[in-house]
């Protein structure tokens, strides 16, 4: 007798929910009669997510390349996805904030774990040529972790530290966009030249960029903390998390990522040029760029050391042993 009520009562609530589309439930019930049984593969696409890895040389190791940078999107899309959440709550909830922050810091645990694949999971030699196909093309031209940035922290906070005194929060999105640090990574320095690398990605991605930078303009992860009372600032569980935050996507990501370019572009006759151009080792270490979500976390002497100590031991590991 229970489980027909209990049945009745789903049919009930079933009918309310489709009262207002225009067809009866009697309706619904009869596709769902016809309706195929969900399978695993169908539900996530596999064989169209396992065709995706298209080589342009026939040497192994680029079908790994390939893959690494696929999941490396995939797990940025995930830190967008909860990024995303952060900045439409409105209710202040810091339990909310914390458990978003933590969920964000476990995906670059992931990824920065992960990276051995490309540091210690690829020839050498076969990469070195391989990458030559792949002109201009370039990891520097992933628009999910600008984004990333973006819904971080303020667009000031990522003008290049040469230039960031000269602009504050009364800057125009466009003035502080036209001089983001990474811009500088993609240009000739002694020319003043873009690379294609950079040309191509601003003709694809500036219009959403800037249309996200408008849209989070005083409603980033930085402009949610700062607006919560004073008591759930000081909460310590939140400030190590945005702390970390911090470390993931500021220093430790940009640390395995110049642990990969040393292991493929660095030689003793001089450095190899990344395949899009970048000049990696003035662009990388996080000493030289000072990218700071949560300036507001850190005291002066921290804000001024930041990455040091990794970028000392990056370009002179033996010196550094010697301390």
């Amino acid at each position: 007798m229970e489980d027909k009520e209990k049945i009745q009562s789903q049919i009930s609530k079933l009918e309310e929910k489709y009262k207002n589309s225009g067809q009866d439930l009697s309706s619904y019930l009869d596709g769902l009669l016809h309706q195929r049984y969900l399978t695993y593969w169908d539900y996530i696409h596999l064989d169209t997510l396992l065709s995706l890895q298209v080589p342009r040389t026939h040497f192994p190791d680029e079908e790994i390349f390939i893959m690494y940078h696929q999941i490396t999107e995939l797990y940025f899309k995930l830190i967008l996805h909860e990024q995303k959440q952060l900045v439409d709550e409105k209710t202040g909830n810091l339990d909310f904030f914390i458990e978003k922050v933590r969920r964000i810091n476990s995906y670059y645990t992931v990824l920065i774990s992960s990276f051995s694949v490309m540091i210690k999971g690829m020839e050498r030699e076969q990469f070195l040529q391989y990458r030559m196909a792949l002109l201009p093309a370039s990891g520097f031209q992933s628009a999910q972790f600008r984004m990333i940035e973006i819904y971080a922290t303020p667009l000031e906070n990522l003008v290049h530290v040469s230039e960031r005194a000269q602009y504050s929060s009364e800057s125009t999105v466009e003035e502080l966009y036209e001089h983001i640090y990474w811009k500088k990574g993609a240009t000739d320095i002694s020319t003043g030249e873009k690379t294609l690398t950079l040309k191509q990605f601003e003709y694809r991605y500036t219009p959403r960029l800037i249309r996200i930078a408008k849209q989070v303009k005083n409603s980033t992860i930085y402009h949610k903390y700062l607006s919560l009372p004073n008591d759930l600032q000081q909460n310590e569980s939140l400030v190590e998390a945005l702390k970390t935050l911090d470390v993931n996507a500021n220093i430790n990501w940009q640390l395995m990522h110049m642990g990969s370019a040393h292991r493929y572009l660095r030689r003793e006759s001089g450095d190899i040029e990344a395949t899009g151009g970048t000049n990696w080792k003035e662009y990388l270490p996080p000493s030289f760029q000072k990218i700071i979500f949560f300036p507001e976390l850190y005291s002066e002497k921290e804000l001024n050391n930041w990455g040091k100590q990794w970028v000392d031991h990056m370009l002179n590991p033996d010196k550094s042993k010697m301390k």
